[in-house]
């Protein structure tokens, strides 16, 4: 049931960054905290939940997540308001990969059970 939901939810997390990476710019969402902290924050988040969700594969979550970084970012440049650069692009990739690597943390240590 946990492992389900979890699933559910990384799904969900990442056609919601894709979605809020490719509109422009001036309907992307806005939690007040500047595009740095979000973007950290949403890749993580990203990070943590693949890694929670397919706890036996953390190698190929780790992959997915630094692709998802490069991928969605290189995806703004079809976007015409939107400037990929490849700093944000590895600021995105080392948060996923933080993420990542807290999720194999809380999973080694039985923080969470399926």
């Amino acid at each position: 049931m946990v492992r389900t939901a979890l699933r559910t939810a990384v799904w969900l997390v990442l056609i919601g960054i894709l979605t809020v990476t490719v509109v422009p710019i001036g309907m992307r969402p806005h939690l007040g905290l500047g595009p740095e902290p979000e973007r950290v924050a949403a890749f993580f988040v990203l990070g943590l939940l693949f890694s929670l969700a397919y706890e036996r594969n953390w190698f190929l979550t780790l992959c997915l997540v630094v692709a998802a970084g490069f991928g969605i970012e290189a995806l703004q440049m079809f976007s015409p308001t939107r400037h990929p650069t490849v700093d944000d692009a590895v600021v995105k990739a080392i948060a996923g990969i933080a993420g990542v690597l807290g999720g194999i943390i809380i999973m080694k240590r039985g923080w969470l059970r399926s």
